[in-house]
């Protein structure tokens, strides 16, 4: 079933991210699903730690870009999403190639969204996995 409330497509994503952090780390937005949407990483000068693998920090950056875009787009028009919770559990290093995360919703709610973001190196192999919990604010009244 599809859960997107708002007009979604990479190209849009992509767009919306020009000059954030997203775009400067290389992140590329690649499927959007019923029910997810797909993006990654490089692992390259701009996001690897001293030891040559993959920012613990960029993990999550992934992580969060990709829950907080999953919440957006299927909240109800006018609302708005925003974090109150991220957490990430690092499994596995990466150290060449690419990191993509998959993110898809636990819950739902009127108030509240729980989405669950896995993140893979390019053998397919767990590298990490994290969980956001966003609030879903109404409209303001002016």
């Amino acid at each position: 079933m599809r859960i997107w409330k708002k007009d979604i497509s990479v190209e849009e994503l992509t767009r919306s991210h020009i000059d954030t952090t997203v775009a400067n780390l290389g992140i590329e937005f690649l499927e959007i699903g019923d029910d997810f949407i797909r993006a990654r990483v490089p692992v390259d000068k701009r996001t690897v730690q001293p030891y040559g693998i993959l920012h613990g920090g960029v993990s999550v950056v992934l992580a969060e870009t990709l829950g907080s875009c999953g919440a957006h787009y299927s909240a109800p028009e006018g609302h708005r999403a925003v974090g109150l919770d991220i957490n990430a559990n690092h499994l596995k290093s990466a150290s060449s190639g690419w990191v993509t995360g998959t993110a898809r919703p636990v819950h739902r709610g009127r108030t509240t969204q729980v989405w669950q973001i896995d993140l893979t190196n390019d053998a397919g192999e767990l590298t990490c996995v994290s969980r956001i919990t966003m609030a879903v604010l109404a409209p303001r009244g002016d």
